[in-house]
């Protein structure tokens, strides 16, 4: 054990002893220096020296000038990216149509409901005009071999397809120095050419078929001016396989280079009951797509741009209509007959 120690404490003026503080006794005890208060100088300075603290320095560090941009010189120029160049197509169509013309009954267009070429002025035939405006000027705008391919399509069968992809064609054929051709795509169900009256014969789906077959041979020429059509052809059971193949493009590519004014007309399927619709709008750049008044369905509608939606442009065609909604009638305004 430590041995205790007395710690005496010291005297004031008077004799007495003085009452030191704890720290104080400790200090005399362990050898601590007395615990005296801090020396105050007499007299400050300057007053405003010490009123405020010294400013700090802020160093500045130089920021250091940007690199200089090196000069492109001209032997860089190899290594550089250079756009491709656009395709420029020939002057004239890479694939003219010259077999024999053949001859379509026009009493047995106005039978069922189409135009008459030689029948003048009327109601079906203004109405198509402006579906026919509608087109031309996308193909004007565009400009493109794709905007000069116009597929007409349904979601179902009997809503007017067919009837709409004729009087389209026939319609466009009416333009000046234009070409029309009218390509029956609905290998399943094909009327196109038994509607005009012509007799089947091979068609589209035989040059898919065959890499050696020049599609020229196969298109059939009409007495209508400027109106062409292509059949069908035999059917495969493997329509959509050809239609997506590289030779679909490239037959495609042939009728449609160099020929500004030729446009193709496809009658296809309906989009939901076969698939060749959906392979056709890859290959396509407009597209009509036929509702019938009061048969066909809003989902029916939306299902069926869903899968035309490989095509850019896809226009809504109503067919059989009884009213207009805005009150619009060519026949009343213009005097043709109903």
């Amino acid at each position: 054990m430590n041995k205790p120690t007395q710690i005496e404490p010291s005297n004031d003026d008077d004799g007495k002893p003085k009452r030191a503080s704890l720290l104080e006794r400790a200090s005399g005890t362990f050898g601590f220096d007395r615990l005296i208060p801090a020396a105050v100088p007499a007299k400050l300075d300057s007053d405003k020296a010490k009123k405020f603290a010294p400013r700090r320095t802020i160093e500045v560090t130089p920021t250091p000038a940007p690199a200089p941009v090196p000069q492109r010189r001209a032997s860089d120029a190899h290594t550089s990216t250079v756009p491709e160049p656009a395709v420029v197509e020939p002057d004239r169509p890479v694939v003219a149509f010259t077999g024999p013309k053949r001859e379509i009954v026009r009493a047995m267009l106005r039978e069922q409901g189409l135009i008459d070429p030689d029948g003048g002025a009327s109601t079906l035939l203004e109405e198509f005009r402006i579906v026919k405006r509608q087109v031309l000027a996308t193909t004007k705008t565009e400009g493109s071999q794709l905007a000069r391919r116009v597929l007409v399509c349904s979601p179902h069968p009997n809503e007017g397809k067919t009837f709409c992809a004729l009087n389209l064609a026939i319609a466009l054929a009416g333009e000046r120095d234009m070409e029309v051709l009218l390509v029956d795509a609905d290998f399943g169900n094909p009327s196109v050419m038994e509607k005009l009256g012509l007799q089947e014969s091979a068609g589209f789906m035989d040059v898919l078929s065959d890499p050696a077959a020049q599609v020229a041979d196969f298109v059939v020429g009409t007495d209508i001016p400027g109106l062409f059509v292509l059949p069908a052809g035999k059917r495969t059971g493997r329509d959509s396989e050809y239609l997506s193949s590289e030779r679909t493009r490239d037959v495609l590519d042939q009728l449609t280079r160099g020929a500004r004014n030729r446009i193709i007309v496809f009658d296809s399927p309906p989009a939901l009951a076969a698939t060749p619709a959906a392979e056709l709008a890859k290959q396509v750049g407009q597209a009509l797509l036929v509702a019938r008044a009061d048969l066909t369905g809003r989902a029916a509608l939306e299902d069926a741009v869903d899968l035309l939606s490989a095509c850019p442009d896809i226009k809504l065609l109503l067919n059989d209509a009884t009213f207009s909604p805005s009150g619009r009638r060519f026949g009343t305004y213009y005097g043709y007959g109903e």
